[in-house]
């Protein structure tokens, strides 16, 4: 049994690994910057911060950063109850402060102002970041008055990092674009407007949203197509949607003669919100201009100016590389399951038996893996019966899979030989004549006898064993005709198993991602599967099978899966 040390230390390295992560984040902060949990724990810190406080990141990780750091102007500790930070804290507030004091690692107290706010990692885990700055006798303890902007430097800092985190987040268009309008209205303005560019080159109007002091409200009368993009107009959307800059902008803008369709719009969009001021910026990435950001004044006091264009830039040039980000997986897996709809095969109709097939691909994988199944009429009226998983989770291994399927399907009906012989053949070829390393399946042969029963043969090289459960609920694992897996060069000959089916009884096959989950031994996961396959016994076999998905599949799962069962006529 681990003792405290040990326990210790795996918490502490847990949380490194957790904060690798965020670090990239802080890092591009300018000040000292880092994240707690809901406890109060640091997760994260950035260079400055242990260059400010004279700490390394390894001595400040899963530390209560109050105990650690708050000082009063004394140096003793503070505290809770006089803590202005920690209020701010608790209570899920952004707050600032322009003097308080942390403890160095040399005993030596670092004079600071600091700025806190509520930061969502995603994935519903919540955390704050801190931010704070030296500060050093003698300097006043309010800035100077500036022009307007929208925030102050520490807020423009928190806000980048937030716009950072959650946007890079999800590899979902629709959610990325949700979550950058909540992060700038109502904090920067109270109506946002986002103009994507698809990839047929049309401008879409994709978001037209405004706070109503309690939530957004969603215009979708104003959203939709819009007119091309004019290749010389000097209007602020018109040159944002090219790439060119950021400009402000007014219902005056648009009150002149139109230039262009997308010129009229945009006088209806002024005319519609009642914005009287309006920033434009575009939203590109590192290869493109994918459309233009609007954050626009309507009832919010006060003109937008061109010291608040910076920061706007940056926001809409952080959703941009978000944004291309999700494009390309959604591309890359629209694609995926387009291959995958025609690598999968559809189930033969066999007079007697009924047969349902699932897959259910890896959760952040491209949609298609290694893992199959396959059911086909044989040369001498049997019915074959295949499930493989091909080593991988990619594009790569669902193509050695779809080779492994063909030629099994060529060996199989040409050659009237038992299982084992057929896969003895597959997994000569597989060493020639494919790029697949390894692979497990089973092979099988189901037929029905003179006297009405089915019986069932089949090889089995490296698979987890097929499930047999009676209608009265008795599973139990069919663990002969067990071999080596495809691809070792093993000459060792493969074996055959034959069992008869009961009346009313299923047969289950799958791929190892139903049972596997991490920290928990494969006899669990066979277990687990044994018990929910005998409960489900009595349901038809579609229901059987989703239940079966449902119950069995383990959440923290990072495999595909594929499934099929089979189930035999009741005794008439």
């Amino acid at each position: 049994m681990a003792g405290p040390e040990h326990t210790e230390n795996h918490g502490k390295r847990a949380l490194v690994t957790q904060a690798a992560g965020l670090t990239e984040t802080l890092e591009a902060l300018g000040t000292g910057a880092y994240l707690v949990d809901e406890q109060g724990r640091i997760l994260a810190v950035n260079s400055r911060t242990e260059q400010f406080l004279d700490r390394p990141a390894e001595d400040l990780f899963g530390h209560d950063a109050h105990d650690l750091l708050h000082r009063d102007v004394h140096g003793q500790p503070l505290p809770r109850t006089q803590c202005r930070m920690r209020q701010a804290f608790h209570a899920g507030r952004t707050a600032q402060a322009d003097e308080d004091y942390f403890a160095r690692g040399d005993g030596s107290l670092l004079r600071i102002s600091w700025l806190i706010t509520p930061f969502d990692l995603g994935d519903h885990d919540h955390s704050t970041l801190v931010l704070f700055q030296p500060r050093h006798r003698g300097e006043p303890d309010s800035p100077p008055p500036q022009a307007t902007t929208l925030l102050t430097e520490l807020e423009r800092l928190a806000l980048l990092a937030a716009t950072t985190t959650q946007l890079t987040s999800t590899l979902d268009v629709e959610e990325a674009l949700r979550r950058l309008v909540t992060l700038v209205v109502p904090r920067l303005a109270d109506w946002a407007v986002i103009d994507l560019i698809t990839e047929r080159d049309e401008v879409w109007r994709t978001v037209v949203a405004e706070t109503d002091g309690e939530g957004l409200v969603h215009h979708e009368e104003l959203q939709g197509p819009m007119p091309p993009i004019p290749e010389e107009s000097p209007m602020p959307l018109s040159r944002a949607l090219r790439g060119v800059a950021s400009t402000l902008a007014g219902p005056q803008t648009y009150q002149g003669p139109p230039d262009s369709g997308i010129a009229v719009e945009q006088r209806r969009l002024f005319d519609a919100t009642g914005i009287h001021s309006a920033a434009i910026a575009p939203i590109r990435s590192t290869r493109a201009v994918l459309g233009a950001l609007t954050l626009g004044r309507a009832k919010q006091p006060g003109d937008f100016s061109t010291l608040d264009l910076p920061l706007i830039e940056d926001i809409a040039r952080r959703a941009g590389l978000a944004l291309d980000n999700a494009r390309l997986y959604q591309r890359q897996r629209k694609v995926a399951e387009t291959m995958q709809n025609h690598l999968l095969p559809q189930m033969p109709r066999v007079p007697g038996l009924q047969m349902t097939v699932r897959y259910l691909p890896a959760p952040d994988a491209s949609q298609v893996g290694g893992d199959w199944y396959d059911a086909f009429s044989l040369s001498d009226g049997a019915t074959a019966l295949a499930i493989g998983d091909v080593v991988g989770h990619d594009l790569e291994a669902a193509a050695g899979m779809a080779q492994v399927r063909n030629m099994l399907r060529a060996y199989a009906w040409a050659l009237q030989e038992p299982p084992s012989q057929i896969v003895e053949r597959l997994d000569e070829a597989v060493l020639h004549i494919t790029d697949v390393a390894m692979a497990t399946m089973i092979l099988a042969r189901i037929e029905e006898t003179h006297n009405g029963q089915w019986k069932l043969s089949w090889t089995n090289a490296g698979h987890p064993p097929p499930l047999l459960i009676s209608h009265d609920g008795l599973a139990d694992y069919l663990t002969d005709g067990h071999g080596i897996l495809l691809g070792t060069g093993s000459q060792k000959p493969r074996v055959d198993a034959t069992a008869l089916l009961p009346h009313g009884s299923t047969l289950l096959l799958y791929t190892d991602g139903l049972i596997e989950e991490p920290g928990h031994t494969l006899d669990e996961g066979l277990q687990r599967l044994r018990r929910h396959a005998a409960a489900l016994a009595h349901r038809p076999l579609t229901s059987f099978t989703d239940q079966l998905l449902g119950r069995v599949r383990p959440l923290a799962n990072d495999d595909d899966v594929a499934l099929l069962a089979l189930r035999v006529p009741a005794r008439t």
